[in-house]
């Protein structure tokens, strides 16, 4: 198979001065997790889920800062991304997913854009339905953080693992997980669980009989669960793969917690399945 047989198409493009809240709405509309960012009919950039994610990171106070939605698409892509030919075969993309840890490529034939290659494009690839080992060959550890920990925190785990979060109850259950589209489409404005809160005094404008004046700001701590998803869909180590694609494709995920004996043993991502075809 090669990737004309499954790559993607029409592409879903915007231009670099489009917002971000434009592109959070296409993305929702259509249930896609890129946009091509294109200028001139000349491919510029891409810009997805994990850009809009992370961007929520800022050191700025959160009453300081720009509106997310506010920004332009140019500032968050990243440029000049890897493309491949319509007869580049499944495999080698594979390859290049793993080797490069990104999760799509434009097919690009004579100059043009005629369409994309995802992770899940390659998921529906017939190399996919041939693995038939446990879940335990390919499963991986997984980041843990709690449920009180701040989005920062959380954000700068999942950077640094370049992977999901399972969020922990503070006696040591699962209370949720937390992936890229949770952070790329949470709101700047949704309000926090207010476990924390943090007093930023702001000058007011001074007044006409008296000196300047101050005041006190309450901005609630955002924390892993407000951002969570709940329930966590959960499989068994010795589960054969074929069954736990299908449990994947039942609940429209694309990972699953490991359980064993009641005890997170690990998790079975997307990612480690394509490792797999890419051997």
């Amino acid at each position: 198979m090669y990737a004309r047989d499954v790559m993607t198409t029409p592409v879903f493009i915007v231009g670099p001065d489009a917002t971000v809240a434009h592109a959070r709405n296409l993305m929702v509309r259509y249930r896609i997790s890129r946009l091509l960012v294109m200028e001139e009919g000349a491919l510029r950039g891409i810009v997805t889920k994990k850009d809009l994610a992370y961007r929520l990171q800022q050191a700025e106070p959160a009453w300081r800062r720009r509106p997310l939605d506010q920004v332009p698409v140019g500032a968050l892509m990243t440029e000049g991304p890897v493309t491949v030919a319509p007869d580049t075969g499944i495999k080698e993309i594979a390859r290049i997913f793993a080797r490069k840890t990104i999760s799509s490529v434009p097919v690009v034939g004579d100059g043009t854009v005629v369409g994309i290659v995802t992770k899940t494009d390659l998921m529906k690839s017939a190399l996919v339905r041939q693995l038939s080992c446990p879940v335990r060959d390919v499963m991986e550890d997984v980041a843990a953080v709690n449920r009180h920990h701040s989005l920062d925190h959380v954000i700068t785990v999942m950077r640094e693992r370049h992977d999901k979060a399972i969020v922990m109850e503070d006696d040591g259950t699962v209370a949720g997980i937390i992936t890229e589209t949770n952070l790329a489409f949470f709101s700047d404005g949704q309000q926090g669980s207010g476990v924390q809160e943090k007093e930023i005094t702001i000058a007011r404008k001074r007044r006409a009989d008296g000196p300047q004046q101050g005041a006190l700001l309450a901005v609630p701590a955002v924390t892993a669960g407000d951002v969570m998803t709940r329930p966590v869909i959960t499989t068994a180590p010795d589960t054969p793969l074929p069954a736990a694609l299908a449990l994947m494709g039942k609940h429209h995920v694309n990972s699953l917690v490991v359980m064993e004996h009641d005890t997170v043993a690990g998790i079975l991502k997307r990612d480690d399945i394509i490792k797999e075809v890419a051997k």
